[in-house]
């Protein structure tokens, strides 16, 4: 089978077999003593629908690990557990974001995981497997939480990334320089990354909690990490909410400090516009046909130009007082 891409076998928490084939994998997963992992990459329904004959689960199990745009669940059959999450693309950059699903089989002494694209790896997962052999001698259940806690520690990365994305927009929102339609863009982006990984993160809560209640998962020895994996994952969601709020502040922020920059311009420029009247009035008035004092004198060129210094003195001095050029 080409879609099988890892599998292993422990007895006691003891790696026994790193390459089980689909002809041992009945056999292995009926051993009470036999702890089963299967990795399934992009399998085809054919392929999926062999591999649920051989463990003896129905076939409303294929439909769930193959339906298209699934959310992040839990589902309870009596022959297994079925749960679909999304890990973060480790490649991903801010404004393109991407998830990898992976689906699983949980059995009491047997996961198969089913990824429908290569951009998540489980090399983070064996190795945490491996950190832990003792915890493997309770069953399937730790190693659904080995699993679950690397995916979690990925929405970790994406939400601290995000963070100081937004950190980089809240420095550029109060400087002197006003920030235009590349801050509108990026802080859209934000958002846009924000709510789609919101709709992964949320349901995780959903997901732990429903394996916390499993017999399969809630064995003494693994009650301790199956709180504190629901601990971080109530955390992600928690921060996923407040950086989407601080986006929606920091746009908002933004158009009130544009509105502000736009009130300030247009104040000096009411204020110079009073300035320059001055001279204007003046030099209108002495610009009329008829006598005045000074009229046809050196004397009329003086008492205006005396008028527009102290006219213009008089404004200018009020307007900076007063903050308003």
């Amino acid at each position: 089978m080409d879609t099988l891409v890892s599998s292993r076998t422990w007895r006691q928490g003891v790696l026994t077999d790193d390459d089980v084939t689909p002809d041992e994998l009945a056999v292995a997963a009926r051993d009470a003593d036999t702890l089963v992992w299967i990795d399934l990459l992009a399998p085809s329904a054919t392929d999926l629908g062999e591999v649920a004959d051989q463990l003896g689960l129905p076939a409303t199990a294929v439909e769930d690990a193959l339906g298209p745009k699934e959310r992040p669940k839990l589902i309870r059959h009596e022959s297994h557990l079925f749960f679909t999450v999304y890990a973060v693309d480790p490649n991903a950059t801010p404004g393109e974001l991407g998830f990898s699903r992976i689906s699983g089989w949980m059995m009491p002494h047997a996961l198969v995981t089913i990824r429908l694209d290569d951009r998540f790896t489980t090399d983070a997962v064996v190795r945490r497997w491996e950190e832990s052999p003792e915890l493997l001698r309770e069953g399937a259940g730790a190693l659904v939480h080995g699993l679950l806690d690397v995916v979690v520690d990925g929405h970790f990365d994406a939400i601290g990334t995000l963070d100081d994305t937004l950190e980089q927009l809240e420095d550029a929102l109060f400087e002197d320089r006003p920030t235009g339609a590349p801050f509108a863009r990026q802080a859209y982006s934000l958002r846009k990354d924000l709510v789609a990984l919101r709709r992964v993160v949320l349901p995780m809560r959903e997901v732990v909690n429903g394996l916390l209640r499993h017999p399969a998962s809630n064995a003494p020895a693994l009650r301790p990490w199956y709180d504190d994996l629901y601990d971080h994952v109530l955390r992600a969601a928690e921060w996923t909410e407040s950086l989407r709020d601080l986006v929606t502040s920091a746009f908002e922020t933004n158009l009130s400090l544009t509105d502000a920059r736009l009130n300030t311009i247009m104040k000096k420029l009411a204020g110079w516009a009073a300035i320059i009247a001055v001279p204007t009035a003046i030099t209108g008035w002495f610009g009329q046909n008829i006598p005045y004092p000074g009229f046809a004198e050196p004397l009329g060129l003086w008492l205006s130009l005396a008028m527009i210094v102290v006219g213009v003195g008089v404004l200018y001095a009020l307007f900076r007082a007063r903050d308003w050029i």
